[in-house]
């Protein structure tokens, strides 16, 4: 499972998730606020299944 997940976008997939997750904690959104689990999974892990389908990799090239 090689890195296709970026810093940006590492960071805005992490801010997301845990602010889906937070907001149903909390309250304010119903039980579909969970979802937030797939953006901060992907954003903690690196790696984003649908991007390969894609052909989309906003990792930095490492040389």
């Amino acid at each position: 499972m090689k890195s296709n997940v970026g810093g940006i976008d590492k960071v805005l997939r992490i801010v997301v998730g845990a602010g889906l997750i937070g907001a149903t904690v909390a309250g304010f959104l119903p039980v579909w606020g969970y979802i937030g689990a797939v953006p901060l999974l992907t954003g903690l892990l690196g790696w984003c299944p649908l991007y390969p389908l894609l052909g989309i990799n906003t990792c930095p090239t490492k040389k």
